[in-house]
């Protein structure tokens, strides 16, 4: 099939602080939460004067992704638009509609499957291009790769160059937790279990668990567990001296990996006697820069082989109907 662009779609984030109240009202429209809540959560940006990595990060990876695609092909040119935040992704696919794109790729920074992190930016893009019109560009998004080879082989560089920090350290996994009414409607839990399994495989370990962290819902709400802070404080009632820390739900430095690892995290670390690393995310490893452009060429030539690892299979090129629905 053939496609004349490719559109990285990410979540967004605040750039200086008179954009986080506005940013987090984007966030949570529609969503009931209070105020105070709200206010709690910009206190983390403030925290880094009002701006989040997730941007920066998202621009250094479109200049390497531009770099790989303009030696080794094939030759497309790279969009961006958000979900919550400049670039909204109406305004970019209007920049593209300009610049006559008819079809093109969309990589959906997220690597597994749940409503938030799948079928919102689906629905995302469907809204942006009625708002751009009949005549917009058709978006196809990129099949999952949270169980590709060479996202395995990234995550084990940057958990090993963890590790040899820290030899004797306990290693756990961290994802975002969501409610498990969500859970229970997608593979969330299960593709992230497959990635922590193949990177411990890969690393020649076993038994190193999955931990969740960033809960925001009502404490009558049930999410995902156990908790990275209390696992933390397992840990130092062990006795055990030191946690390698590797957040294998991000692909890159959003504000819950910067504030709730590097500051919260580490400070309990500090409080309990922990020496704590945390992994670097893969957002700018070679291998993973290549993930993508292999991606893009399955998608191109539909004979080409596709790599996947583990027992949950090969994820398929376009998502199922049924897929990390919308909760009632």
């Amino acid at each position: 099939m053939n496609y004349d662009a490719l559109l990285v779609v990410s979540f967004g984030g605040p750039e200086k602080r008179e954009d986080v109240m506005p940013f987090l009202e984007n966030v949570l429209r529609g969503k009931n939460v209070p105020r105070s809540r709200m206010l709690g959560v910009a206190e983390h940006y403030y925290h880094f004067d009002g701006r989040s990595p997730i941007n920066e990060q998202n621009r250094a990876l479109i200049s390497l992704l531009e770099a790989e695609l303009a030696r080794d092909g094939p030759k497309l040119p790279v969009y961006w638009g958000n979900r919550n935040w400049r670039p909204f992704l109406a305004e970019t696919m209007q920049g593209m509609k300009r610049d006559g794109v008819r079809r093109a790729l969309a990589f959906v920074t997220s690597a597994y499957g749940s409503y938030s992190g799948c079928r919102q930016y689906l629905e995302d893009i469907a809204r942006a291009r009625a708002e751009v019109g009949e005549t917009a560009p058709e978006v196809d998004k990129l099949r999952a790769f949270y169980n590709h080879p060479g996202f395995i082989t990234a995550w084990s560089d940057r958990i090993r160059e963890a590790l040899a920090q820290v030899p004797d350290a306990c290693l756990a996994y961290t994802a975002h937790s969501i409610p498990i009414w969500m859970a229970r409607q997608s593979r969330y839990e299960k593709e992230l279990q497959e990635t922590c399994a193949l990177i411990s495989e890969a690393l020649g370990r076993s038994g190193d668990p999955l931990v969740y962290q960033s809960r925001s819902g009502p404490p009558s709400e049930p999410w995902l567990e156990p908790d990275i802070l209390d696992y933390l404080r397992e840990l130092a009632s062990r006795g055990v001296s030191g946690a390698v820390i590797a957040p294998v739900g991000f692909l890159s430095d959003h504000i819950e990996v910067v504030y709730d690892l590097d500051v919260e995290a580490r400070a309990l670390c500090d409080q309990l006697g922990l020496r704590m690393v945390r992994a670097a995310t893969v957002s700018f490893h070679p291998e993973f820069i290549r993930i993508i452009r292999e991606l893009i060429l399955e998608r191109i030539d539909e004979n080409r082989p596709r790599r996947a690892l583990g027992t949950m299979g090969l994820p398929p090129d376009f998502c199922p109907a049924d897929c990390c629905l919308r909760p009632r």
